[in-house]
């Protein structure tokens, strides 16, 4: 008799025979590998159910990195009143964003505040996905080495806010790259969405939505 071999997926046991991986056992392995990604597939959806149920609950803290901008870092002429000098949303940026908000809106999600960075793309992404949003520098990028002394005096300021912030709704903060990974040590892609509680303990991810 063949022996039981046992995979783990997500706590759950699939059982085969090791018959299923002879060569002349094509269909067996194929039917494996769609089992497999069906798995993967509803165990990523059954996560961001979760998360939604947590962001309904309220008093979250929402950590999103701006929508896509190409390129990387910011430009030698920056200036922070002049978009024209700054790296900005593309279109697909702002559809983004757009879908961004949805996302917020189909779900019901009570939102307490929302508030950006002070760069353009991390204002248009708040604007397209939000509408009403307020500015807060503690937000802002410290990736440029003319801006890296600011690190510091900024990270304190928007931990001194998320300390005093008592809403019943959640809190969206609009940021960059090097914020979320200064606080929350996670690296994320353009318009990821990063929940965490008032003690900044991770709660998870969304970048589909």
């Amino acid at each position: 008799m063949a022996k039981e071999m046992a995979f783990k997926l997500e706590g759950s046991k699939i059982l085969l025979s090791e018959m299923c991986w002879s060569k002349k056992n094509v269909k067996m392995k194929t039917l494996l590998y769609f089992i497999i990604i069906f798995n993967l597939y509803n165990t990523s959806l059954i996560a961001s159910d979760e998360i939604i149920n947590k962001l309904k609950e309220g008093k979250k803290i929402v950590f999103i990195r701006h929508a896509i901008a190409p390129g990387g870092g910011d430009p030698t002429n920056f200036d922070l009143y002049n978009c024209n000098t700054q790296r900005n949303l593309s279109k697909k940026g702002v559809q983004q964003s757009k879908n961004l908000g949805y996302f917020f809106v189909k779900n019901k999600i009570l939102i307490d505040k929302v508030l950006s960075s002070e760069w353009c793309r991390c204002k248009d992404t708040a604007k397209f996905a939000f509408k009403d949003f307020e500015t807060f520098d503690g937000l802002n990028s410290f990736f440029s080495g003319k801006f890296r002394k600011n690190k510091k005096n900024q990270i304190s300021k928007l931990i001194k806010y998320l300390e005093n912030w008592d809403g019943k709704g959640n809190l969206i903060l609009v940021t960059h790259y090097v914020v979320i990974l200064e606080m929350l040590d996670k690296t994320v892609t353009s318009g990821e969405i990063v929940v965490v509680d008032k003690n900044l303990n991770y709660l998870g991810s969304i970048n589909k939505y």
